[in-house]
């Protein structure tokens, strides 16, 4: 079971950063984020 959990997370992790790795700096500007700071976003995501 916890590797299953450890596995969903992560893809969550991923999907996040791509997801936010994608968007413009005027976007990312415009939500308060840089992309600085997109990991630890990720991170807290999970």
């Amino acid at each position: 079971m916890n590797l299953l959990r450890t596995y969903r997370n992560w893809r969550a992790y991923r999907e996040t950063v791509n997801e936010l790795g994608r968007l413009s700096n005027r976007q990312l500007a415009d939500l308060g984020i840089n992309r600085g700071e997109i990991q630890s976003i990720a991170r807290r995501a999970i």
